[in-house]
């Protein structure tokens, strides 16, 4: 039984039936149940509520958990410090592996969930609200074969900057297109992530061989309390 938590932008918590083994044999995880709270700033205020209500509804107690599974972000500090912490804890107490990944790859995996296989390769450009008039953002591939590479790494920008790269994909989504929609029109209304398709983007992406196992939160940049490069006399001297 896997636990799937994010907290990018809204809080999402997910549980599901399976494992993260990296065997191309096995099957994706089942997603038995997800919810999510979309208020902002209450993180640390509903998480792990939102978490024993998501495993009440899927029948699991904590003690059958074999996994955890947790977003990255990029995101606001506080959110996802909030996200990455409880993770921690949890996996930690029960002694399950923690895996992370990007939650631009969750939100990316979502979107293209939706399109048929046989349209073939497909593009996909995920913009998130990242404050100060910026979006984080990447761009995404879906190939002929189903598999799904990032063709563009994680980054923050301006909307202005990104908006030529971001509305040539196919499909555009994330709560930065609700933000600029004259400058990133969204091509499917999806702000936010999906902690099911967090469990089921980690599953892929363990098949392909990829290493999970960090769980550092992907910020892209500093902090807006910076910490003071010279000591400074309570005097004023």
């Amino acid at each position: 039984m896997l636990l799937g938590i994010d907290t990018s932008g809204a809080v999402s918590v997910a549980v599901a039936r399976g494992e993260l083994a990296g065997d191309s044999t096995d099957p994706s995880p089942e997603i038995l149940a997800v919810r999510s709270d979309t208020r902002s700033r209450h993180h640390d205020e509903v998480l792990l509520a939102l978490v024993e209500e998501t495993l009440q509804a899927a029948g699991v107690t904590r003690g059958e958990l074999t996994g955890v599974v947790v977003g990255r972000g990029p995101g606001p500090f506080t959110g996802l410090r909030v996200g990455l912490v409880s993770a921690r804890s949890i996996a930690s107490v029960l002694g399950v592996p923690l895996h992370g990944l990007s939650s631009l790859d969750a939100l990316a995996h979502e979107a293209l969930a939706a399109v048929p296989a046989e349209r073939g390769p497909i593009t996909v450009g995920v913009a998130l609200d990242a404050r100060r008039r910026e979006v984080y953002h990447a761009r995404y591939r879906r190939e002929a074969d189903g598999e799904i590479l990032r063709i563009a790494e994680p980054a923050v920008d301006a909307p202005a900057e990104v908006a030529t790269a971001l509305t040539a994909c196919d499909l555009l989504v994330g709560s930065g297109t609700a933000l600029y929609p004259e400058l990133l029109p969204a091509t499917v209304e999806l702000e936010h992530v999906d902690a099911g398709h967090l469990l089921l983007a980690a599953s892929a992406l363990a098949v392909r061989g990829e290493d999970l196992t960090s769980t550092e939160p992907m910020y892209l940049r500093e902090p807006d309390a910076a910490k003071p490069t010279a000591r400074k006399s309570a005097l004023g001297r």
